[in-house]
């Protein structure tokens, strides 16, 4: 490590250059951070003179996305580490102890993941302490998990404490290299405006770190500080009955699972699920069964890649004779789920068309115990705007209500607290993304429970002969097929997306939205971060602003649905296309043909990924 002369010397030489704002700025971390490796990091950008890089990392701050805040790990105010860590919850604390009169009495919930980083000395559970640190040494008390726990467990755990708040320490599904600060309201549901943007203000007013914020010592000395794992895990698997409806046929059902935790933290809490439905534990897949933060066996560890990420669940599937492979992603609140055809060969289905089968489950055994049809009133599924229309084709046929929320679950989170509030009964909720909700006992995604709902449903149908598959088939006759293709390309430079988006919203002249994509017709455009739709009569969206990322919608005169946006958490432009045929229309081919003309249309001339430089997906 360089001595702080050097660093010193280095550092005048830098703000020779006329940048007195990195200079200030690595004047700062260095006198802030503690920690000898993200220390030695900055210090070796100095030494070598990396003005961009050193830029990159420190005059710029995170900020609140869709799933809170998310970054690689390493040295700088950008990064995830400890300082930052500290700085976030010292935030945090500021403005809970606004909010909050009985805060001293309300507490913290603190939960993490397996991820780890050697270069940079950060883990999530070291970060998760630090984060007990700094509420602690303000006497805050605090509910931090002595063990890696799936990440719904954080908000399951607030509602049943009446926390204040919860964080969770995890970056979900994300490479590697990054990690996340997941920030819970004390609803239980992901934080959204106005308190995200009020606690990084009260973050950028507490950057520098009080003396006893880095006392990790306090996790183990204070008396504040309670171990909540055996408390939450007896209550959530307890409460998991309000969404098994046949146990006595789980127990009998010949059917055998296969389970993959993707180097996460799933494979207890599954395997306890899976039990508590009456059913064996499912078969893990050794090799990724346990902890892993390199991820070592799979190209990316994000289950929703499909296939070729699941080649050691499927291939284990098949020594073991078992028909249904689920996979949880690292942090757990994702579940993707493939079963095996007659020829062999394997389906995985896509989040759109797990949702229409655990919607169609959700509503057959909630309309089993409710028979007044009346009932059905008070009844409702919530869905992400990017997501299928299957339950808004649901609802129009069996009478219950469907609603749409922007994406990321922070939506869905907090419109279900809403309806409950108001008396009614949220049911089922989801995002394409492979992220569901079974019920309503969290207010976010949770693999673990929904993987043992897939493993229920599985059952049932098998006592009616049919699969998974199957019953997917007899959804899209009832209810219309629902044909769906989502993709993204990848986009590592910021001024290349707003190129494109801007270049959308001035298609045909200033202020002009494409009318034509390809040869098809566009009818509707809705512009949720300009506040722009056209279907409107006073041309204003029914959904919220959000002017911090970008989504556009088209809808085509044919009947397909397709969406624009920017990933929340990764670089990434995702899009999304759909085609809703009418309940009878069965020339699925000629439909599939459509989409893909549009979907292709859609990304070569709208994207134009080989001029603007995109990467497209590989996996």
């Amino acid at each position: 490590m360089g001595s702080n002369g050097d660093l010193n010397a280095n550092s005048e030489c830098l703000s020779s250059t006329g940048d007195l704002v990195l200079d200030k700025a690595i004047s700062q971390w260095m006198t802030w951070d503690k920690n000898p490796q993200t220390r030695e990091q900055i210090e070796s950008l100095v030494r070598e003179g990396r003005v961009v890089e050193l830029r990159r990392r420190l005059c710029s701050r995170m900020t609140f996305g869709t799933a809170g805040l998310r970054a690689p790990m390493g040295a700088g105010f950008a990064r995830i580490n400890d300082l930052t860590v500290i700085q976030s919850t010292q935030g945090m604390y500021k403005y809970l102890s606004k909010y909050f009169p009985d805060l001293k009495t309300r507490g913290l919930v603190i939960g993490y993941d397996t991820r780890a980083q050697a270069s940079s000395g950060c883990t999530s559970e070291r970060l998760a302490r630090l984060t007990a640190a700094v509420m602690l040494c303000k006497d805050i008390p605090v509910y931090l998990f002595s063990t890696y726990v799936p990440t719904p467990f954080v908000p399951y755990a607030v509602m049943k404490y009446g926390a204040a708040a919860g964080v969770m320490i995890t970056a979900s599904h994300n490479r590697k290299e990054d990690n996340g600060y997941k920030v819970y309201w004390h609803n239980g549901a992901q934080i959204s405006s106005p308190h995200d943007k009020e606690i990084l203000h009260c973050i950028e007013e507490s950057t520098e770190p009080w003396t006893e914020s880095w006392n990790m010592g306090l996790v183990e000395s204070s008396l504040l500080r309670r171990d909540p794992l055996e408390d939450v895990c007896r209550w959530y698997m307890e409460e998991l009955n309000t969404v098994c409806f046949h146990r006595e046929l789980n127990a009998k059902s010949p059917l055998k699972f296969v389970h993959s935790s993707f180097h996460g933290v799933g494979h207890n809490f599954v395997q306890r699920a899976f039990q508590q439905f009456g059913f064996p534990p499912p078969i893990p897949v050794p090799e990724q069964k346990d902890p892993d933060p390199e991820f070592s066996t799979v190209s990316c560890p994000n289950p929703e890649e499909g296939e070729s990420v699941l080649e050691l669940s499927l291939r284990l599937a098949e020594r073991e004779k078992a028909c249904i492979v689920v996979a949880t992603d690292p942090d757990a609140d994702r579940l993707a789920v493939a079963e095996q055809n007659d020829n062999c060969s394997w389906k995985v289905f896509t989040g759109n068309e797990l949702a229409a089968l655990l919607g169609w489950w959700m509503l057959y055994n909630w309309k089993e115990a409710h028979p007044d049809p009346a009932d059905t009133e008070r009844v409702y599924m919530l869905a992400t705007t990017v997501s299928s229309k299957i339950l808004n084709a649901f609802a129009r046929i069996e009478g219950f209500h469907f609603e749409e929320t922007l994406p990321g679950f922070k939506w869905i989170g907090n419109r279900i607290h809403e309806l409950t509030k108001a008396g009614k009964e949220v049911i089922f909720s989801f995002e394409e993304s492979i992220g569901f909700l079974c019920g309503n006992m969290v207010l976010d995604k949770d693999g673990v429970s929904t993987a043992a709902v897939v493993a229920e449903m599985a059952a049932y149908l098998h006592t009616k002969n049919l699969s998974l598959n199957q019953q997917l088939c007899n959804i899209y006759e009832i209810y219309g097929y629902h044909i769906s293709r989502t993709s993204y390309v990848l986009c590592n430079d910021p001024p290349t997306i707003y190129r494109i988006f801007s270049r959308l919203r001035n298609f045909g002249g200033l202020g002009v939205y494409p009318g034509l994509c390809g040869d098809y017709c566009i009818t509707h455009i809705r512009d949720v971060t300009t506040g722009y739709d056209s279907s409107q009569p006073d041309k204003k969206c029914v959904l919220p602003l959000t002017k911090n990322s970008q989504m556009v919608t088209f809808t085509f005169q044919n009947g397909i649905v397709a969406t624009l946006r920017t990933s929340g958490t990764e670089p990434k432009i995702k899009y999304y296309t759909e085609f809703c045929a009418q309940p009878g229309e069965r020339d699925i081919s000629c439909l599939e043909e459509e989409l893909r003309k549009v979907t292709t249309a859609l990304v070569e001339e709208f994207l134009e990924p080989d001029k603007n430089n995109l990467l497209r997906r590989s996996v």
